[in-house]
């Protein structure tokens, strides 16, 4: 089954009672944990960014304390594993001012993994990637939070 554009779906909901909706949005919850996170965030947190920042910036931390620093192959999953989460946690909320952020304070807690990312290529070079999509995002931004941002990441050392 092919799966219709986003602009026939768009068409189609017009059409559709409140009731209707209602149910729709209940049955994709139904099928998909990520659904479900996406209308969480939709409903009860995305009139307060700050809130729904330090929420992932907590879970951002309980990522970090639970790596398995034993051998850099693990480090490196549990790592990868994190920025997915970060990731899908920014394309929820679609504002750049949180995606910086949100990066900025994982490649902070990055740079502050014992033993240090540094001494292996991979997670080197998913340090500088991110730095660079940082920079690409901060140049986005209105010009005062391009200057409030770009100071932040030269103060971390970034």
């Amino acid at each position: 089954m092919k799966p219709a554009t986003v602009a026939q779906l768009k068409k189609e909901l017009k059409f559709r009672s409140s009731e209707e909706l209602e149910n729709l949005c209940l049955h994709l919850a139904k099928f998909k944990k990520e659904n479900k996170e996406l209308l969480t965030y939709l409903l009860f947190q995305s009139h307060d960014e700050e809130l729904y920042i330090q929420s992932v910036k907590e879970m951002i931390d309980d990522g970090f304390s639970e790596i398995n620093t034993t051998s850099y192959y693990y480090m490196k999953k549990t790592i990868r594993k994190i920025l997915r989460m970060v990731k899908k946690y920014i394309r929820y909320s679609k504002k750049k001012e949180t995606e910086v952020e949100l990066l900025l304070y994982f490649c902070v807690k990055l740079n502050n993994v014992k033993p240090s990312i540094h001494r292996n290529k991979m997670l080197t070079n998913l340090y500088e990637h991110q730095k660079v999509l940082i920079k690409k995002r901060i140049n986005a931004l209105h010009e005062d939070l391009q200057h409030d941002y770009t100071l932040e990441m030269e103060s971390l050392n970034i």
